[in-house]
């Protein structure tokens, strides 16, 4: 049995509130640990540690509003654009970076590949929406 586009559009959006909140805790819960272990950061310094703790909020208020998004058809669109533009602005960041520093961590560069894919996905879930 196929999914429906709403079905796929919640299964998106639930699979990015449990996918999400990892990478944002390992930023912002001890940096100064999750960042040297995982790409080689020192967050050993005030500034660096608050930029971390700060996108880590920003990641999570992103999961609340996709959450919702899942539970509630007023907000679906509205969280799919969202999930849209945080992830092509996130890995055009990336990309950018890529060609002004070189080569990152890996993990960073896996990231880039996984964000320019999830906002392909979601961009043809918005474009087939049914309320479009």
């Amino acid at each position: 049995m196929a999914m429906t586009i709403v079905q796929m559009q919640r299964v998106l959006l639930l699979v990015m509130t449990l996918g999400l909140p990892p990478i944002a805790l390992s930023y912002g819960l001890m940096p100064e640990v999750s960042l040297p272990l995982l790409y080689d950061i020192d967050a050993s310094g005030v500034n660096t540690r608050h930029v971390f703790r700060a996108v880590a909020g920003l990641y999570l208020a992103m999961v609340a509003l996709w959450f919702l998004g899942a539970q509630r058809p007023s907000l679906r669109l509205p969280a799919l654009w969202s999930l849209f533009v945080f992830t092509l602005g996130i890995g055009l960041g990336r990309l950018v970076s890529l060609v002004a520093d070189g080569w990152p961590h890996p993990l960073l560069a896996g990231y880039m590949v996984l964000e320019f894919a999830l906002a392909a996905i979601t961009w043809q879930l918005i474009q087939r929406n049914p309320s479009s």
